[in-house]
């Protein structure tokens, strides 16, 4: 259970929750986080918040959106949520909800699930007093840039939820975030993962020896610089990177295919290796990073990535395993995790429902989210330990 103690600040309206189908799972274990932190809170206190709904069994709200047999679509909101301060939760990239349309069956794609969300928010019709948004993966993310006559989604769709009245958008570890330029005067948070993967690398390798000498954090291309720059100043170990260098030529599902991955930095030879990303889709990219280390001698390779996609399937990666060449994945349940995927012996999922949980329950109040944007302190007080 996270603690937050409780201060002078009150909340801005009484707390309500929505998860959607996609993130149901996720939801429930936020709520119970929720519910036993704040009446532990009150009980240290001895403070009766009470009537600002501060105290309360559950703050989920039951919704759906049912579809017609035509494949169209509603919202239905069946608890009040008048004067409330709500929080929206929901998996864009759940690739098992279904829904039946003319006697077929359709998995709901990205695209579904955000206009389940705005359903969402029209059925509030002005009622709460404030609306939050809760997006993981957010919404066309990979789509962050303009080149040459192409979409920009993301922003696009940033700018239609602002429209709509949302207040705040809450997202991890985002693919650019820069993209919230779309929406300048608006909230919007992006949080980082870096303390939970780190803790739950400690505690799934415990002889794990984190120094320059025997550990380095892998970039596994030129755009996750940043974020792996950031673990081996706060881990205090070397860092390298790899390449993509591609053909331009062709493009195959559509993208460029990769020609080779080119390597920069020191020797990873005899060291143990923590490849960090923001997600792992068909997963084709991170293995190659992962043969060319163990090419290289690396003892051993750990990958850690904010989604776990795996688009086309685990077998990849159980033949990696099988081979020696990846010992151990690390990746959230902020995005579906499939049963099959909890199963394997070189999985480790990390659960972000608390995290989330202490993140609604600060914005709740109002109060600053510095210490949670930034947890630096946490991560060296964890390493000294």
């Amino acid at each position: 259970m996270y603690t937050r103690p409780l201060n002078l600040a009150m909340p801005v309206a009484p707390l309500k929750l929505i998860a959607l189908d996609s993130s149901k799972e996720l939801g429930d274990l936020v709520n119970e986080h929720l519910v036993a932190s704040r009446k532990e809170q009150l009980n240290d206190v001895h403070t009766d918040l009470s009537i600002l709904g501060y105290d309360a069994d559950s703050y989920l709200v039951q919704a759906e959106c049912p579809r017609f047999g035509s494949g169209e679509a509603k919202a239905v909101i069946k608890n009040s949520i008048r004067g409330t301060d709500l929080f929206i939760l929901l998996d864009t990239v759940n690739p098992t909800i279904s829904y039946t349309m003319n006697q077929e069956t359709n998995r709901k794609s990205p695209d579904d699930h955000f206009q389940d969300v705005k359903r969402i928010i029209q059925a509030c019709r002005g009622q709460t007093h404030r609306i939050n948004v809760i997006m993981p993966f957010l919404y066309e993310s990979r789509q962050h840039r303009r080149s040459k006559l192409e979409s920009l989604d993301c922003a696009l769709a940033l700018q239609e939820l602002v429209a709509m009245g949302v207040d705040n958008i809450i997202t991890f570890d985002a693919h650019d975030p820069r993209v919230q330029n779309a929406i300048p005067i608006q909230g919007f948070d992006n949080f980082y993962t870096s303390f939970q993967f780190i803790r739950a690398l400690i505690e799934s390798e415990p002889s794990i020896q984190i120094d320059s000498e025997h550990m380095m954090v892998i970039s596994p291309d030129e755009g996750g610089m940043t974020r792996s720059v950031y673990y081996a100043g706060v881990l205090g170990v070397d860092m390298g990177m790899f390449y993509k260098r591609r053909d331009y030529s062709v493009i195959v599902n559509g993208k460029n295919p990769i020609v080779a991955h080119e390597y920069l930095g020191n020797s990873v030879e005899g060291k143990a290796v923590f490849i960090v990303d923001d997600m792992i889709a068909s997963g084709e990219s991170m293995l190659d990073v992962a043969k060319e280390l163990k090419k290289r001698k690396a003892r051993k390779v750990y990958i850690a990535a904010t989604y776990g996609l795996f688009t086309e399937g685990l077998s990849k990666f159980d033949a990696c395993y099988e081979e020696g060449l990846i010992d151990r994945i690390f990746t959230t349940n902020l995005s579906y995790c499939s049963k099959e995927l909890l199963e394997k012996p070189y999985y480790t999922c990390v659960d972000l429902s608390k995290y989330i949980a202490l993140i609604i329950d600060t914005l709740n109040n109002d109060t600053s989210v510095n210490e949670i944007l930034n947890p630096l302190d946490k991560i060296q007080e964890l390493l000294n330990r």
